[in-house]
């Protein structure tokens, strides 16, 4: 993992096309303004997380549904 320090203004490049830019510091957060391509996603790690859980629970539930449905042979 990188850690970098950056001030208000001051911005950093992933890669060529991906600009992060610190836009304004509170207290104990920071806003970052970032500039990408569209065909990129971008999401907050805590609703990747709640996506993923819910993909999960629904997968979960899909199969227990299947386990009790009787097939006629």
């Amino acid at each position: 993992m990188l850690v970098i320090t950056r001030k208000k203004g001051e911005a950093l490049l992933i890669g060529d096309d991906i600009e992060i830019t610190v836009v304004k510091l509170d207290d104990g957060s920071v806003k970052l303004a970032i500039d990408a391509p569209r065909e990129i996603t971008i999401l907050r790690k805590e609703l990747y997380k709640a996506v993923e859980e819910e993909n999960v629970s629904a997968t979960a539930f899909n199969t227990s549904m299947l386990k009790n449905v009787k097939t006629n042979k």
